[in-house]
């Protein structure tokens, strides 16, 4: 990330009378407004790109830990190359990379190809991002900079709620028949207005002593990296051959690698990726730990909650969005609210949203486990709320209070690293949250199918009209197609067994079977959901414990130091 020290194109004086930075943030602003939408959208959209390209279990997985992982490895380097070459020229090149790779990921004909436009977006978001909180650092005053700022965080919050919508109405709306494409190409028409003004209104700005490049570095960061995540995603369709654990162990000591060469880079220009005399800090260590695992958590939340909703539950993608409405509404109010509180609070306020998520998460645990696979929206909505309200009171003044120990000219360093942790922490979190949901999808397959057979059973000699035997038989029919399909790797295949089930099935016969399937698996994915439920309650309550870690001082005068929040 670029540092808070960096000074206007020469001739100008940071934040001078220019009113073109009114206009200048409004571009930034907007740019900023589709990328973190386009994060948020993709959640709603996953269900149907999964049924529209026969995407597979890790597929879907890919689609967001793939733009996690790009968007982390390359944030600091974006900001750098802001700093070295230009702000403006950046954040226009980031742009446009991310204006084509959204037409690239509308127009995708294949898991491989979104999963690859998805990786391109996240680099060209991480190019773009940087530089919209240097542009606000170097285009006001420090006098108008709260503002600005105020407005930058109101965009997220804006973003949070309108991404669930707005992906729901244009997938219900099936435009032109392209189903979930439009949630990708509505991104084009903004794009390309948004390029035309910040070329004519942006104001040119570079740093006076910017860190170089470490392409290297970058690059045995991200082997690192996908040694740890590749396995942990693949892992199960591949059914856990020995190499997938060789490669999560041999991460350890590639990241070894980068954080010794790290050295030998600082000694050697001053410009590491990452400054590990950072880690010198115990209060920022402590708050890199609550910011990886906190962002474990909320990705992998969305997930799992958009599956169960539209797969498990059959809601539409609209009903999905606003079912997710209380969490985004609670989220914005809460962030509002914490940017007054954090000054006074200080890291009280982030053990109070993790107590808030740790409360919301067990209220939703309770409410699927009394209501089951027939839950309405409206049974979840003080749940979600309370979750919301967690999720903002940690995410507004989370780099603020973190960065409290961090000298003035470290913050701009510390911000990056904090920020390519979260991120990081939501791809872990996105593969993890994998392993455990659609195992769970697999195991409990076999009891909920034995539980609901006596029914079936009975169902098809009394509405039907079988004879025993024949029940008999049919029953074992859909209790063997449904443990297969459970457990296939591929959702979209059609096992053998289900196709001899549906041979059985006609007619009355068939609407008895269809129905019991539905509610089996209505009852499969709650299940798996309520117990996937238990891995966010421990993961913010690790949040909760972290915590304690940081500094007591509130992060009120840091903070204006820092001014650079974190992406969500």
């Amino acid at each position: 990330m670029s540092t808070p020290t960096a000074t206007a194109q020469p001739g100008r004086g940071p934040g001078g009378a220019d009113r073109r930075r009114w206009v200048g943030l409004a571009v930034v602003l907007t740019a900023g407004f589709m990328q973190l939408v386009d994060i948020s959208i993709v959640n709603v959209a996953i269900p149907s790109i999964q049924r529209d390209l026969d995407a597979t279990y890790s597929q879907i997985q890919w689609v967001l830990a793939g733009y996690q992982l790009a968007f982390a490895v390359m944030l600091i380097t974006g900001g750098r190359l802001g700093d070295t070459f230009g702000r403006k020229r950046l954040f226009m090149v980031g742009l446009i990379g991310f204006t084509l790779a959204s037409a690239l990921c509308g127009l995708a004909q294949s898991p491989g190809m979104l999963i690859g436009f998805r990786i391109l977006q996240g680099l060209m978001g991480a190019i773009m991002f940087p530089q919209i909180l240097s542009v606000i650092q170097v285009s006001f005053p420090p006098r108008e900079r709260g503002t600005a700022f105020g407005l930058f965080g109101a965009t997220i919050g804006l973003a949070t709620i309108t991404g669930p919508l707005v992906g729901g109405l244009l997938i219900e709306g099936d435009l032109l028949g392209l189903g979930w494409r439009p949630i990708f190409l509505v991104n084009v028409p903004i794009g390309v207005a948004a390029v035309a003004v910040a070329a004519r209104y942006l104001v040119e700005s570079r740093a006076p002593r910017a860190l170089r490049p470490d392409p290297v570095g970058v690059g045995i960061v991200t082997a690192g990296l996908l040694l740890l995540v590749y396995p942990l995603v693949q892992g199960r369709e591949l059914d856990w051959p020995l190499w997938t654990f060789l490669s999560m162990a041999a991460s350890v000591p590639v990241l070894a690698v980068f954080a010794a060469y790290e050295r030998r880079k600082k000694a050697a220009d001053g410009s590491p990726l990452v400054d590990l005399d950072l880690f010198r800090h115990r209060p920022f260590v402590g708050g890199l730990a609550v910011s990886g695992v906190f962002f474990m958590g909320i990705p992998a939340f969305f997930l799992t909650f958009s599956l169960w909703l539209q797969i498990g539950l059959g809601f539409t993608p609209l009903h999905a969005g606003l079912t997710g409405a209380p969490f985004a509404v609670g989220s914005a109010l809460a962030s509002a609210a914490s940017v007054r509180l954090a000054p006074q609070l200080g890291r009280r306020i982030l053990s109070a949203g993790a107590l808030l998520l740790v409360a919301g998460m067990v209220a939703m645990i309770w409410t699927v486990d009394r209501y089951g696979g027939a839950v309405h929206s409206w049974q979840l909505l003080p749940a979600l709320f309370v979750c919301g309200l967690g999720l903002g009171s940690v995410i507004a003044p989370l780099v603020n209070v973190v960065l409290a120990g961090i000298r003035g000219q470290d913050a701009g360093a510390a911000s990056g690293v904090l920020s390519t942790v979260q991120q990081v922490g939501g791809a872990v979190g996105v593969a993890l949250i994998g392993v455990v949901f659609f195992g769970l999808l697999g195991s409990q397959a076999a009891g909920v199918a034995a539980g609901l057979t006596p029914r079936l059973r009975t169902e098809l000699q009394t509405t039907a009209g079988l004879p025993p035997a024949a029940a008999q038989q049919v029953a074992a029919g859909f209790q063997a197609c449904f443990e297969d399909r459970a457990n296939a790797k591929d959702p979209s295949a059609v096992p053998a067994s289900c196709a001899q089930a549906r041979s059985q099935g006609q007619g009355e016969v068939g609407q008895v079977v269809a129905a019991t399937a539905e509610s089996a698996r209505r009852q499969n994915f709650s299940d798996a959901f309520q117990r996937t439920l238990l891995f966010e309650v421990a993961v913010f309550g690790a949040c909760f414990l972290l915590v304690l870690l940081l500094p007591t001082a509130s992060g009120g005068a840091r903070g204006q130091a820092a001014g650079t929040p974190a992406p969500v």
